[in-house]
């Protein structure tokens, strides 16, 4: 039942936000017969819903189907050394509730896919992006207008961030500001370029300080606003945005994957690794084990090599400029390629593949998968 008076303990709790004109005791019942959904408890996640639950946001939805994992803990304040290997929302609910035990938690461990997206997000006031890929965000865009629901974005990368509101009050919406996407890895994750730890918290911060605005109905929302955010030099920066009239209707969800260009049926990711050998790390440990010797060829970052390597590597070089060293390596034995999960090394496969090397095994798994279930004592990132 929406609630309509607040308790002695609400306004004990709420006091700061009772003394705002702009909020009051109704602003205050509002918040708590408001319902909000959250796409992803990590780093954007942990902020936005910390802050939704201290204020008084009487539902709160969670969805994430990660677990908790150490390399987490860094900017996912949300989550603790108790929380690993639990899952993402399961601990989320438990620090929510230990914040704020007056709203009540939904959470869903799943991934939000275009099958499931419609219906997840119907029953809820307002949507909130916490995701670190392009087709969900494309997704939850897309399921935003077709369902008309106010979508507050964010978005991180090494010391940048953006934020916005989409959906809103007859704005526009994410492809207004990204008609499509942008080229197929063209556009590293954290996991792989990295990101300052303070820098989604900050971001999160905005979005949750967006949706609350919503909530009330407040003037002065990012709506029709791109915020940009710079950590290194401390700026903020806006840009205006407007609705693209030509742009065609949403009406449908989508394949999103292969919309932006990324491999989904087994048949796309079976062409791609024709063009060379894959191997799990089990497979790899037993023969190097057994003698065999590969040139070894490590295709991360500088910066992550210096995190864990191994002691076996021949070079260093990484994924998107290994066409510049390809006359330096040797077409005469096996090349061992590896990255941090498998995903970067397959590229620089298919990249040498094309430039004639035939003997080349993609390590899948990567340097991470080695130390899950080769050795545990390698540190992982």
């Amino acid at each position: 039942m929406p609630k309509t008076v607040l308790t002695a303990a609400e306004k004990t709790r709420y006091a700061r936000h009772l003394m705002l004109d702009e909020v009051g005791v109704e602003g205050q019942i509002c918040l708590s017969n408001s319902a909000v959904i959250c796409i992803g408890a990590g780093g954007l996640g942990s902020p936005v819903l910390m802050y939704l639950a201290a204020a008084g946001v009487g539902r709160i939805g969670i969805v994430d189907h990660d677990q908790v994992e150490v390399s987490n803990l860094q900017r996912q304040i949300l989550h603790g050394e108790s929380g690993i290997g639990e899952s993402k929302v399961e601990s989320a609910r438990q620090r929510l509730a230990d914040i704020n035990p007056h709203v009540h938690i939904e959470v869903f461990p799943e991934a939000l896919t275009s099958q499931n997206a419609l219906a997840r997000l119907a029953d809820w006031d307002v949507v909130i992006d916490g995701t670190d890929n392009f087709p969900t965000r494309y997704l939850i865009n897309d399921a935003c207008v077709i369902l008309g629901k106010p979508l507050i974005y964010g978005s991180i990368y090494k010391f940048e961030g953006q934020a916005s509101v989409f959906n809103y009050r007859g704005g526009p919406n994410y492809r207004d500001l990204f008609p499509e996407p942008p080229p197929p890895n063209s556009v590293p994750s954290c996991a792989e370029g990295g990101v300052l730890g303070i820098l989604p918290g900050i971001i999160g911060c905005i979005q949750a300080n967006e949706a609350i605005k919503v909530l009330l109905g407040l003037d002065g929302t990012l709506s029709g606003r791109l915020l940009l955010y710079n950590a290194l030099k401390m700026s903020f920066f806006e840009l205006r945005l407007q609705k693209d009239a030509s742009a065609p209707p949403i009406r449908e969800l989508i394949d999103y994957k292969q919309f932006c260009g990324m491999p989904n049926e087994p048949d796309q990711e079976c062409t791609l690794t024709q063009l060379f050998s894959r191997i799990t790390v089990g497979e790899a440990s037993q023969k190097l084990n057994s003698g065999w010797k590969p040139y070894v060829l490590d295709v991360r970052r500088h910066a992550e090599a210096e995190i864990v390597s191994f002691d076996f590597t021949d070079r260093l070089q990484p994924h998107d400029q290994i066409q510049a060293i390809a006359d330096e390596l040797p077409r005469d034995t096996d090349i061992l390629v590896h990255c941090k999960m498998g995903g970067r090394s397959a590229r620089a496969c298919e990249a040498l593949a094309a430039l004639g090397f035939e003997r080349l095994y993609n390590l899948e798994g990567g340097i991470v998968g080695w130390a899950q279930e080769v050795d545990p004592d390698m540190p992982t990132y």
